[in-house]
């Protein structure tokens, strides 16, 4: 078992920027690819961003790219996604999960997820 928790959500205006964690317990870290999903009011779950072990990286090219970085640190058993220049709709819940192999966008292909932390970006 792995286990995920979240922490750096908040409330901030547009133009803004936070930083979430997600520390991991449980099985080897490093074994595990890592993702960034957010899911909005009414909407899907989406895939945000995602990391492999070794550190290759994958974008939601449309949505995030250019804004949001996705790191981690092995050492540390943490995942991490800088947001910067926030805009509204972004606003969502974001969670982290993680799974065996290499990044997949998909929701579906994740064994373990966090609880999630709320990101609100006023106007």
């Amino acid at each position: 078992q792995v286990q995920l928790v979240e922490s750096g959500g908040g409330l901030v205006q547009a133009g803004g920027s936070l930083r979430l964690s997600c520390v991991a317990s449980g099985r080897t870290f490093s074994n595990y690819a890592m993702g960034w999903f957010r899911q909005a009011p009414g909407k899907e779950r989406e895939f945000v961003a995602g990391i492999t072990w070794s550190g290759y990286i994958t974008y939601d090219q449309d949505s995030v790219k250019g804004r949001f970085t996705i790191s981690r640190d092995n050492a540390k058993n943490t995942v991490y996604l800088q947001m910067n220049s926030l805009k509204p709709e972004d606003t969502a819940v974001y969670c982290c999960a993680a799974r065996s192999g290499g990044v997949a966008q998909s929701n579906a292909m994740y064994n373990y997820w966090g609880q999630g932390t709320q990101v609100t970006v006023s106007s």
